[in-house]
């Protein structure tokens, strides 16, 4: 998979082993193209508001402490859905408290550029992201 944010690309792969119900509903999405924000609670990491937007997935290999380059799809429950992307230390939290998300997405490539924009994000605003196969 390619994710581009802000113009730069990155490799990355699917967790279909671990995530496979979230793969399958996100690669129906794809390509998928929003904006991503810094995180408001979590720490080191950029996230896609969702709203109420439904995936119907459950929860598979979920986490509330991604590693850089992780990506987490939070299905709906205490807070709303969302798309969470780690550049450094994360707990994956909202107002309602910690959240977990899925697993199903790992940044393979360049994860200091990851962290540049992320700093980035937070200093500067939103960018532009796109999912792709």
């Amino acid at each position: 998979m390619k994710i581009t944010i802000d113009g730069y690309d990155f490799d990355a792969d699917l967790e279909t082993g671990k995530s496979p119900a979230t793969c399958y509903a996100f690669k129906q999405v794809m390509p998928f193209a929003s904006q991503v924000v810094h995180v408001r609670w979590s720490g080191e990491g950029m996230w896609i508001p969702l709203g109420d937007m439904d995936f119907a997935v459950g929860y598979e290999d979920a986490t509330a402490y991604p590693a850089p380059g992780q990506i987490l799809l939070y299905p709906k429950g205490k807070s709303e859905t969302e798309i969470l992307i780690a550049y450094g230390s994360v707990h994956f939290a909202s107002k309602a408290g910690t959240l977990a998300g899925n697993h199903f997405a790992t940044i393979t490539s360049d994860l200091e550029r990851l962290r540049e924009i992320g700093v980035s994000t937070l200093w500067q605003g939103a960018k532009s992201i796109r999912f792709e196969e």
